[in-house]
């Protein structure tokens, strides 16, 4: 095979096509029926996730989000953890604390002390990290949690800072 072959049927064009980003949307399901099928591995019914994740996808605080559906707020934040967002209310070094007492290394109370928080944000970090977030659900809300403002390719621009 020649040159000649390989470069059978290429056409030069004078204008170039602009296709623009392709955004793939694999369902024309709303939001709570595409949760339906994780309705069990959720702490709240499906429709309630999807007011969650709809309000906190418009900006709302996680609190917010949780009035918005009907939900006590530490629902709405476990709900967002279990679809792979990050709300943990500690910092790395907290996060440690919680996952010694959760292996027994220390006691509840000295885990609280260290850890500097209330009883309730003790809760919510323990169910963060003891419960690892659904996979598949999270591919359900995909569309549904990212920023249509956002540019889907600014990672491939170049800085300047790139060409020093």
């Amino acid at each position: 095979m020649g040159l000649a072959d390989i470069a059978a049927g290429v056409e030069v064009t004078e204008r170039q096509r602009d296709c623009g980003v392709a955004a793939v949307d694999d369902t024309d399901a709303p939001l709570a029926e595409r949760l339906g099928p994780f309705a069990e591995a959720l702490p709240c019914s499906a429709e309630a996730a999807a007011t969650v994740v709809e309000s906190y996808a418009a900006g709302n605080a996680v609190d917010d989000c949780g009035h918005a559906a009907g939900v006590p707020p530490v629902t709405a934040a476990k709900t967002l953890h279990l679809l792979g967002e990050q709300v943990s209310p500690l910092g790395p070094r907290g996060r440690d604390i919680v996952r010694d007492w959760l292996s027994g290394t220390l006691s509840r109370g000295d885990a609280r002390t260290l850890a500097d928080v209330g009883e309730r944000t003790f809760a919510l970090a323990a169910y963060v990290e003891s419960h690892d977030p659904v996979p598949a659900a999270r591919d359900a809300v995909e569309g549904a949690l990212s920023t249509p403002d956002a540019d889907p390719l600014a990672e491939t621009h170049s800085d300047v800072d790139d060409l020093l």
